[in-house]
């Protein structure tokens, strides 16, 4: 059974930074592509950052220069820098893979960026 556990959402300010992180279980990051989603209030859920097998990074032009997506495969899990935070960050964020034919996610953890 996988599951993906995020944490270190929070409040944070504008021009600061925070890091999530994604601890996963019943499925190795180190061998599947990890993602990062975001849903702001009112707004479809969008791809934010991908992290690839073999450890290439694809990011959304709006956090690209800003957010960071890496992995730690020691400890199973991904993980979201985020430096230089604008209220349009806020959102509730979402760690996702795709894995025996299924979408898994996270529980989501939110990020609330003050001006």
């Amino acid at each position: 059974q996988v599951q993906l556990v995020e944490s270190g959402g929070g409040l944070g300010q504008a021009g600061g930074s925070l890091r999530l992180s994604c601890a996963a279980s019943g499925i190795s990051v180190s061998i599947n592509a990890m993602n990062w989603y975001r849903q702001a209030p009112g707004k479809q859920r969008e791809l934010v950052a991908v992290i690839s097998s073999s450890g290439n990074t694809n990011y959304a032009d709006s956090v690209k220069g800003r957010f960071t997506i890496s992995s730690d495969n020691a400890k199973n899990t991904v993980y979201l820098q985020m430096n230089s935070l604008k209220p349009e960050d806020t959102a509730v964020y979402y760690c996702n893979a795709y894995w025996r034919f299924r979408q898994h996610w996270g529980q989501g953890t939110p990020v609330t960026v003050s001006s």
